[in-house]
C-alpha cells in the first residue's frame, strides 16, 4: 500500500478536473492505497517571496497553509498534482504550491548539474484537463513539470494523463463524454503495478 496525496489546483468543484481526480481517487483506493486530496481552492498557498529566510530547516515566514502541509508533503510516496490547463499551462494555485518547496529543501554540497540543494524524495503524476486537444494543447504544462519537478527537485514521474477535449468552459463540464474518467480510474489502480508504464 502507498500513501498518495493529491494536491487539486484549481477548477470547480465538480468540474472537469474534479471528477478526473475522483476517478484516480477511486481506482487508487481499489488497488488499496491511501489517498488523500488537498485542494487549493480550500487552503490558500501563497507563491515564493524569494526571502530565504527558509533557509535550511527554518519555516517559512508566510502564514498560510503550505506549514500544515509539509508532514503530509514528507509522508506521501507520490504527489499527484491535478490541474486544469490554464492560459497554457499548469494553473497559479498549483505553481504557487511548488514554488514553496524552497522551504523543505535541504542543503547538498555536492548537487548534481542543474540542481542547487535537495528534496524530499517522491514519486509524481500529473492529471490535467483542457478545452482544447490540439497537438500543442499541454506542451509547456508538461515542460513546466518535467523541468520543475522531475529534472530539478528529483520526483520520479510516474506517468501523466492530459485529458483534452473536455469541452467548451462556458457551460457544465463534458468529461463524462469523454475516456478520461476511465483512463483516470485505471491510472489510479495500476500506478503501481509491476507492468505499468507512465501514461
Amino acid at each position: 500500500m502507498k500513501n498518495i496525496l493529491i494536491i487539486q489546483g484549481g477548477g470547480r468543484a465538480n468540474g472537469n478536473t474534479a471528477q478526473l481526480v475522483s476517478s484516480f481517487v477511486k481506482g487508487a483506493g481499489d488497488a488499496g492505497h491511501q489517498v488523500e486530496i488537498i485542494s487549493l481552492l480550500k487552503n490558500e498557498v501563497k507563491g515564493c517571496l524569494g526571502c530565504n529566510a527558509c533557509r535550511y530547516g527554518k519555516p517559512c515566514v508566510q502564514k498560510d497553509a503550505f506549514n500544515d502541509m509539509i508532514p503530509k508533503i514528507k509522508a506521501a510516496d507520490l504527489i499527484v498534482f491535478a490541474s486544469p490547463l490554464y492560459f497554457w499551462t499548469l494553473s497559479s494555485r498549483i505553481k504557487a504550491f511548488i514554488e514553496r518547496f524552497y522551504c523543505i529543501a535541504e542543503e547538498d554540497l555536492t548537487p548534481p548539474l542543474g540542481r542547487y540543494e535537495k528534496y524530499p524524495v517522491k514519486d509524481c503524476a500529473l492529471l490535467m484537463t483542457s478545452a482544447d486537444n490540439y497537438f500543442w494543447t499541454f506542451e509547456q504544462a508538461v515542460s513546466y513539470y518535467k523541468f520543475a519537478l522531475v529534472n530539478y527537485i528529483g520526483f520520479h514521474d510516474k506517468g501523466m494523463l492530459l485529458a483534452g477535449g473536455c469541452g467548451d468552459t462556458n457551460g457544465k463540464p463534458q468529461i463524462d463524454r469523454t475516456p478520461h474518467l476511465k483512463s483516470a480510474y485505471e491510472f489510479g489502480k495500476n500506478i503501481y503495478c509491476p507492468d505499468a508504464a507512465p501514461v
